[in-house]
């Protein structure tokens, strides 16, 4: 693990306290499961933006195989 100082409001440092006394949790522990769920829910929002922004950006392709003649030709040899 890397130490990093973070400065927090005077309000936030009571609130993360008072959580950290409910809890049975240290300050530090929180504050990285923050962050975790921070960046897992940043990598889904991106993740979902990239999926959307590549739909159908082959759609306009001429060299692509057709699937579905492959799938005719299977048909018939088996």
């Amino acid at each position: 693990m890397i130490r990093t100082q973070v400065y927090l409001e005077e309000s936030a440092s009571k609130s993360l306290r008072s959580i950290a006394q409910q809890t049975g949790k240290k300050q530090s522990e929180l504050i990285r499961e923050a962050i975790d769920n921070l960046i897992a829910a940043t990598q889904n929002i991106d993740r979902e933006t990239r999926l959307k922004k590549a739909k159908g950006i082959w759609k306009d392709r001429k060299d692509l195989i057709n699937i579905e003649d492959i799938r005719k030709e299977w048909d018939r040899k088996f």
